[in-house]
C-alpha cells in the first residue's frame, strides 16, 4: 500500500557562527576542558556536547557519556522544535548545523547500550536512522 501523505519537510537548524568558532578553537586545543568551556558558554549548542560524550565513551566512562549525550540530545530537540520540527521527519546529516544533534543522538545510543539500557539504545539508533540514514552510516 502506498503512503499518499506527503513527508514533512527536512528540518535544518540555523548556524551559530560564534559557537562554531569556539568549537573549532576547542577542537584545535583538543582537551575536554576546552570543550567544557564551549558547552558552558553555549549550553544550547548540541555540537559542544557531542565531543564530550564521544571522549567519555572512548575513556570508558559510559555514565558520563550518557549525561553529556542526553544533554546535547535534549538541547537539540528543543532547537529542532523551535525550527519547525513536529516530532518526525528528516534531519539531514548533510546540513552541518544538524550534525551536533545527530552526533549526540548516536552517542546517546552507544552510552545507553553500555549501561544496559538496551531499549533506549535501540530507540536512539532507530531515531538516528529515521532522521537521516546517511547520519547512521557516517557515525557507525
Amino acid at each position: 500500500m502506498q503512503n499518499l501523505l506527503p513527508e514533512p519537510p527536512a528540518t535544518r537548524l540555523p548556524a551559530d557562527a560564534d559557537a562554531d568558532q569556539a568549537l573549532a578553537a576547542a577542537a584545535a586545543a583538543g582537551t575536554d576542558e576546552a570543550f567544557k568551556a564551549v558547552a558552558a558558554r553555549f549550553p544550547a549548542y548540541s555540537a559542544a556536547w557531542a565531543p564530550l560524550a564521544a571522549n567519555a565513551l572512548t575513556a570508558g566512562e559510559p555514565v558520563t557519556a550518557y549525561a553529556y549525550a542526553r544533554t546535547g540530545y535534549h538541547r537539540g530537540l528543543d532547537a529542532l522544535r523551535r525550527n519547525g520540527w513536529k516530532g518526525h521527519g528528516p534531519v539531514p546529516w548533510s546540513h552541518e548545523p544538524n550534525q551536533g544533534f545527530l552526533r549526540c543522538l548516536h552517542a546517546l545510543s552507544q552510552a545507553a547500550a553500555a549501561i544496559g539500557e538496551a531499549d533506549e539504545a535501540a530507540r536512539c539508533a532507530q531515531f538516528l536512522r529515521d532522521s537521516d540514514p546517511a547520519a547512521a552510516d557516517a557515525l557507525s
